[in-house]
């Protein structure tokens, strides 16, 4: 999966996809919320740089008496917790509809939701947006991860040092000269 040649803004509905994909589940249950989290700041931020999408990890506050606040992680990156009462549906039915403008004005080619609510998918898709499952997008993290391993495996084994890109004549003369043979 090379990176996206077209701009497209994900919006990740974080506590849908932390209650959705077993890792962080498993996460959130053994060692809290704020761990769970960070866990899918730190997924998101590398799989949104390998696809340059520019990503938002909305997290309600809706039960909890503080204003909306946005945390920018990388240039690509951002969380965006919202105001008591607001839940992160909402929030994002909002971004979809102010984004909607700019498709018109081709500023932005892709917006994709990802939840696993139905009744979200249904709205966000109303607006012109994509959708994907929890499951599907864990499975697109998964397939990322493993590129970037068979990537970053390639790049260790491929000779990349001046010596291998020598023809083996030069390579000799070289050798001879070290030794003081000439």
């Amino acid at each position: 999966m090379p990176r996206s040649l077209t701009p497209a803004v994900l919006l990740v509905d974080g506590y849908n996809i932390i209650g959705s994909w077993p890792c962080l589940k498993k996460t959130r249950d053994t060692a809290g919320l704020e761990a769970a989290r960070r866990e899918l700041v730190e997924t998101m931020t590398s799989y949104s740089a390998f696809q340059g999408y520019e990503t938002q990890i909305v997290f309600d506050a809706h039960y909890q008496n503080t204003s909306s606040n946005q945390e920018v992680i990388t240039e690509l990156l951002s969380i965006h917790y919202t105001d008591f009462g607001q839940t992160a549906d909402s929030y994002i039915e909002k971004t979809c509809a102010s984004l909607r403008h700019q498709f018109s004005q081709a500023k932005i080619f892709r917006v994709i939701v990802a939840t696993s609510d139905r009744a979200q998918q249904l709205t966000v898709q109303g607006y012109g947006a994509e959708w994907l499952s929890a499951e599907q997008l864990c499975g697109e993290v998964k397939t990322t991860i493993c590129l970037v391993k068979q990537r970053s495996k390639a790049r260790q084994h491929s000779p990349r040092r001046l010596a291998s890109s020598i023809d083996p004549k030069a390579k000799q003369k070289l050798v001879e000269l070290r030794m003081g043979l000439k």
